[in-house]
């Protein structure tokens, strides 16, 4: 018994990656459609052995169809997703523009899958890809110590900025080569062999929104009690965000303790051996599923202190594979109604 899908932003970094995951995935399809602006309407779109020929969202009728899947951009999702959840169809959207509204849930599903049945709107917003990879990281670690305290330094991909920032970072890399000066369009500055302390716009405080982002829905996922401290970072890396992690507990903390809640946690490899390339870096997390843990220790200036790093790549697990498990647990939760 199969779905009616539509993927809305489908010729977008990321609309690509979630018809890739739904395929890869093997979800339930009857009938899927790629939704998109009028700009991109006609365009085409895989989907497995499959070509889709791009529709227009805004005269898409949702009427009928099971799931949305949003990823484009957050003005866009606050005028069609509301329109696709008032036709009936469950959306889970990419953007930031539902995430902290009390109404719709904030679903990492290895975290918090219980939340989905909490969507009473037929809106379950995906969280940003910085902080899915570190509360993936951190949910057993707060079974195990309860956390505290977090202070979080990132260093983002481009592909967090979609496409046109993976090309930017190319052509600027490219150009330096040859002389060219380089075009910053994108960034703030240059991003080729360089590093961007700021993701997002500035707020009063001094924070990015990126930064304000990751502290606010670590609590709303995790615990409300939670902490967090982060400085966001955008880095020459095509795919793949890393985040040095460092954690403060009520509890004492075992390492041993840690290593094993680690290893047994789902969505969570543990990566960790005290030699020379004994870790995960961003290049070699592309492509894959997990969030990868390294450099697992102590940290002796603080009470109960504990330091790690964590990688994973930003378009699957940071992006689409989570909307996807989602939609999964729409299905397991029997959310989508009766069916055909």
């Amino acid at each position: 018994m199969g779905y009616r899908v539509a993927v809305v932003g489908a010729t977008g970094a990321v609309g690509r990656e979630i018809l890739k995951t739904l395929h890869e995935r093997e979800f339930p399809v009857d009938e899927i459609v790629a939704l998109a602006s009028p700009r991109s309407t006609g365009r085409e779109v895989s989907f497995g052995d499959r070509t889709l020929k791009v529709a227009n969202l805004e005269t898409f009728d949702f009427s009928g169809w099971d799931v949305a899947l949003f990823s484009p951009g957050g003005a866009i999702s606050a005028v069609h997703a509301p329109r696709a959840a008032k036709a009936g169809c469950m959306v889970i959207d990419n953007t930031s523009h539902f995430r902290m509204e009390p109404d719709v849930p904030l679903v990492v599903p290895e975290v918090n899958p219980n939340a989905v049945k909490d969507a009473k709107r037929r809106i379950i917003a995906n969280p940003n890809c910085s902080t899915i990879q570190m509360v993936v990281a951190l949910k057993p670690l707060h079974d195990l110590f309860t956390i505290r305290r977090v202070v979080v330094s990132t260093y983002q991909a481009v592909a967090g900025a979609g496409k046109d920032g993976m090309d930017e970072l190319f052509s600027q890399t490219k150009g330096s080569f040859v002389g060219d000066p380089p075009k910053i369009e994108q960034f703030q500055k240059q991003i080729a062999f360089n590093c961007i302390p700021q993701i997002d716009r500035f707020m009063d405080d001094g924070s990015t929104r990126e930064e304000w982002k990751m502290a606010v829905e670590t609590r709303k996922i995790l615990d409300p009690e939670i902490a967090v401290q982060a400085t966001c970072v955008r880095v020459p890396v095509f795919i793949g965000h890393s985040e040095s992690v460092v954690v403060e507990f009520e509890e004492s903390v075992d390492l041993e303790r840690a290593r094993e809640g680690l290893r047994e946690a789902d969505g969570v490899v543990l990566v960790d051996q005290r030699e020379d390339g004994g870790y995960v870096t961003p290049i070699e997390c592309v492509g894959e599923d997990a969030s990868y843990v390294s450099r697992l220790r102590i940290d002796p200036t603080v009470p109960n202190g504990l330091a790690f790093w964590c990688v994973s790549d930003n378009l699957r697990k940071g992006a689409a594979l989570n909307a996807v498990q989602i939609a999964e647990l729409t299905i397991a939760f029997d959310l989508l109604g009766k069916h055909h």
